[in-house]
């Protein structure tokens, strides 16, 4: 990846075991300074557009198809925000099947009911009664048109499947009349990885820029313990004062 060659090195004070003396130093990348990149990214929104990462894409083939340079992939991973490419990358569909057996163990476990998300509702002027999406439990409820609006109001819940409107009564349960819907572990498992899929995409006209700046964030500025701009060294703290 193209963005280790970015980052600045350090002469840092040697932990191994089979140094010679304290003064041993290890030439490493100073992976710290990409702390000092965030705050710049999150300025710069309206240099960013949404990508959706299709099944089987990666950050190099994004950076091949949106900037013809695959080398650029470490571009994609910063501007997305993503830490952990690990858990933060979508899996694709058989990824994420697999990854629920292991983690539920079976089949039967993972389609048992995890926790239930209420739908919309509304009352015939439009009024929004219930926003959707809530995490609730089976036993949540909610006042009736009997109780809230008894001269003449009307709900109705809204859904992708079709809208339908509720009878008129006192209270509005889960289970009776179906104001949340139930999602299984797998279906939670399969919708907090398509989550994962919008992410921020750079501009192509951005990066000439965005790698010049990158470069001044994380290069060090003249101190005491700077070599260069790429290259800076720890103190010895191992060295006694007489």
């Amino acid at each position: 990846m193209g963005y280790f060659n970015e980052l600045p090195d350090i002469f840092y004070q040697s932990p191994l075991k089979h140094k010679n003396t304290s003064g041993d130093y290890i030439l490493i990348k100073n992976i710290f300074r990409r702390v000092k990149l965030a705050d710049y990214i999150q300025a710069s929104s309206n240099a960013f557009n949404k990508y959706v990462i299709g099944d089987k894409e990666r950050p190099d083939t994004i950076a091949r198809k949106l900037y013809d340079d695959q080398g650029l992939d470490f571009i994609v991973i910063l501007v997305a925000g993503i830490t952990n490419i690990y858990d933060q990358w979508p899996l694709q569909d058989y990824e994420v099947y697999d990854q629920a057996i292991s983690k539920y163990g079976s089949e039967e476990e993972f389609s048992k009911i995890r926790h239930y998300e209420t739908l919309e509702i509304i009352d015939d002027q439009n009024r929004q009664i219930l926003p959707p999406n809530l995490l609730v439990d089976k036993d949540f409820r909610i006042d009736g048109t009997s109780n809230k609006f008894p001269t003449s109001t009307r709900y109705t819940i809204k859904s992708l499947t079709g809208n339908r409107q509720l009878d008129d009564k006192d209270e509005y349960t889960v289970l009776t009349d179906g104001i949340a819907r139930a999602v299984t572990h797998i279906e939670f498992e399969y919708s907090e990885n398509e989550k994962k899929r919008e992410i921020n995409v750079l501009k192509k006209g951005y990066i000439t820029q965005f790698i010049n700046d990158m470069r001044d964030i994380v290069n060090y500025k003249e101190s005491s313990t700077t070599i260069s701009k790429t290259l800076a060294s720890t103190e010895n703290t191992e060295v006694v004062n007489p």
